[in-house]
């Protein structure tokens, strides 16, 4: 996904997802970037895309790099490690 700075926005993420009908996963990489895999139907990605380009309120996005994948099947949205 990208770089972000801030407390929260994972578990924000998390809610958003949830809100908006999005499965798939958020977590931390190890040089201080946000990972998150999402499936959802168009409409719904593009609103959960939206929410990440403005974050939390507590979150500051930098960058966002996004790219197709094969498609998971989902259940839910979860935080990982």
């Amino acid at each position: 996904m990208g770089r972000v700075h801030g407390v929260g926005f994972r578990f924000s993420c998390m809610e958003a997802a949830y809100r908006i009908g999005i499965n798939g996963f958020v977590r931390n990489k190890s040089n201080g970037t946000v990972y998150v895999e999402a499936e959802g139907q168009e409409d719904k990605l593009t609103k959960f895309r939206e929410w990440c380009r403005k974050g939390s309120l507590w979150s500051k996005i930098y960058k966002i790099d996004e790219e197709d994948g094969q498609l998971k099947d989902y259940k839910t949205f979860e935080i990982v490690k």
